[in-house]
């Protein structure tokens, strides 16, 4: 089969795509045919050696994938081959053929695109699990999302009004700040005087809950806008700049900064996760998500797209098709 491989850590373009061995399912695992593997921002740090995990190479990177069950392994009574799923995978999703854990693979709703489907897993995932287990988030707080157009902004800008939250979202451009408008914001904005716009839109009091994929300049700006009680979600450092916190305006305002690893979340509690992903299958099938998918690409491109997603240069969802 046909697969992208990184022989060792380094930049993207020395990713080849190249046959390997077809795998084998082994006890509680399936095969999965690949309709489409979901592309994420881990995927390049990983890649690049730059992630908290780095495995030994050679690896295929990509965590999510949506296709057809060719074969279950022994123990998996609930999966056949023929049924239609997206699955999780630590590593080897962007293949023609992946193993993914039964436990965390998931029947698709009738009609779902497998590009959608791949953009349910991560990206709706994560900002589920940020706004749901680890903000708590109330109806009629203020939410705070930035990178409001990327996939996982535009799924946090959705679940946060199913959630009943007023949502405002920040995006570096007037294109983006459509999009996030679009996916349901009800204010949007830039960066430039983020810490002034949240105080008007607030009418001073600040953010219940701030979103942070960015880091960097937004999230220094966020340590001071904070609402009493608040809880700044730290998710992701798209800016590349990991920044320090300082701890006496947690003190002084009474506020929380709270780490947001869905990974290690939905491996450490899987009943849990399975119970989010199937709230989230519900929403789709009720149109209270809608995963913007930006484009499809083929699967030997791999690198090019991973390149713009750490450029921050995609909008929504991008997939690679084998």
């Amino acid at each position: 089969m046909k697969a992208i491989v990184c022989h060792g850590f380094g930049p993207l373009d020395t990713l080849a795509y190249e046959e390997i061995a077809a795998p084998a399912p082994g006890a509680g695992e399936v095969l999965v045919r690949t309709e489409a593997a979901g592309v994420n921002f881990p995927d390049g740090l990983l890649v690049q050696g730059l992630y908290q995990m780095k495995p030994e190479a050679p690896f295929t990177p990509g965590m999510e994938v949506a296709g057809v069950v060719e074969a279950v392994g022994a123990g998996v009574t609930d999966l056949a081959p023929g049924d239609r799923v997206a699955g999780v995978t630590s590593l080897g999703g962007y293949a023609e053929q992946v193993i993914c854990p039964a436990e965390q693979t998931f029947p698709l709703p009738a009609g779902m695109d497998a590009a959608e489907a791949t953009a349910l897993l991560v990206a709706y995932g994560t900002s589920h699990h940020a706004l749901k287990q680890r903000a708590n988030l109330r109806p009629g707080e203020v939410l705070v999302v930035f990178g409001a157009s990327g996939s996982t902004g535009v799924a946090a800008v959705q679940i946060g009004k199913i959630m009943g939250a007023t949502v405002i979202g920040v995006c570096s451009s007037e294109a983006k700040r459509k999009i996030a408008a679009e996916a349901g914001a009800d204010h949007v904005i830039g960066y430039d005087s983020l810490k002034d716009d949240v105080k008007r839109l607030t009418g001073g009091r600040g953010a219940d809950v701030v979103y942070d994929v960015v880091g960097g300049e937004p999230f220094k700006a966020a340590t001071r806008f904070m609402a009493r009680e608040g809880r700044l979600l730290v998710i992701g450092f798209a800016s590349g700049e990991i920044p320090q916190f300082p701890v006496n305006l947690a003190l002084v305002k009474e506020y929380a900064v709270v780490g947001v690893f869905w990974g290690n979340w939905r491996r450490n509690d899987p009943a849990a996760y399975r119970a989010n992903m199937a709230e989230l299958m519900g929403w789709w099938a009720e149109g209270k998500v809608k995963p913007l998918v930006e484009g499809r690409y083929p699967m030997a491109e791999a690198a090019q797209v991973l390149e713009r997603v750490l450029a921050r240069g995609a909008v929504g969802k991008l997939a690679l098709i084998p």
